[in-house]
């Protein structure tokens, strides 16, 4: 599919480059929720967006490629954190906007996305709940790639922290938006086994 003609041009860039460990070590992205992979919810949802379609992966990539325009994987393989593959995605992202969501978010609706893009501009948009930034739900530009680049080197890999220092513009949610909900342990993926 072509890319949106009336949302701005984005990278798209899926995180799923964790560990697992509330999934015993499986591979999130991979497991089947609703007769298909939770990857397969967000690709089919974020791919008539745009036309560089990232996921952040460091296995399965033989999986994952079927999902994605370009695979990329942290540096370091010791799974330092979202902030890792926020940075891996950055570098490889062909437009001035990278849409960051994460895989275990399949909820997550087209109206959501959209309420991201049409704030974009020269800062991050992160979706906020109450006081908690969700800054993995968020639309970043590209250019603060340098700048996530020297905080990586001093030693930060608090995705909270990074945006915190930039500025971002809000978009609130209710606590309760189902939309956000991480369906990340076992017992959250059972919950929501069935449609609404």
């Amino acid at each position: 599919m072509h890319a949106s003609t009336t949302l701005p041009a984005c990278s798209v860039l899926l995180l799923s480059g964790g560990r697992g460990q509330r999934m015993g070590g499986r591979d999130k992205g991979l497991i089947e929720w609703r007769g298909q992979p939770l990857i397969a919810w967000l690709h089919d949802l974020t791919r008539p967006l745009s036309d560089d379609l990232i996921i952040s992966c460091n296995r399965n990539t033989e999986r994952y490629a079927a999902y994605a325009d370009q695979l990329v994987a942290d540096a370091h393989q010791d799974f330092q954190g979202p902030l890792a593959g926020i940075r891996a995605g950055m570098a490889a992202a062909r437009h001035e906007q990278m849409l960051v969501l994460p895989c275990d978010a399949p909820l997550v609706d087209r109206a959501l996305i959209e309420s991201l893009l049409a704030h974009a501009g020269s800062r991050p948009v992160v979706i906020r709940q109450g006081s908690y930034w969700q800054p993995l739900f968020c639309l970043l530009p590209t250019r603060f790639k340098d700048d996530l680049e020297q905080a990586w080197h001093a030693g930060e890999r608090s995705p909270q922290r990074w945006f915190g220092r930039l500025s971002p513009v809000a978009i609130d949610c209710a606590l309760d938006d189902l939309r956000l909900a991480n369906l990340n342990t076992p017992e959250t993926l059972a919950e929501n086994a069935a449609p609404n």
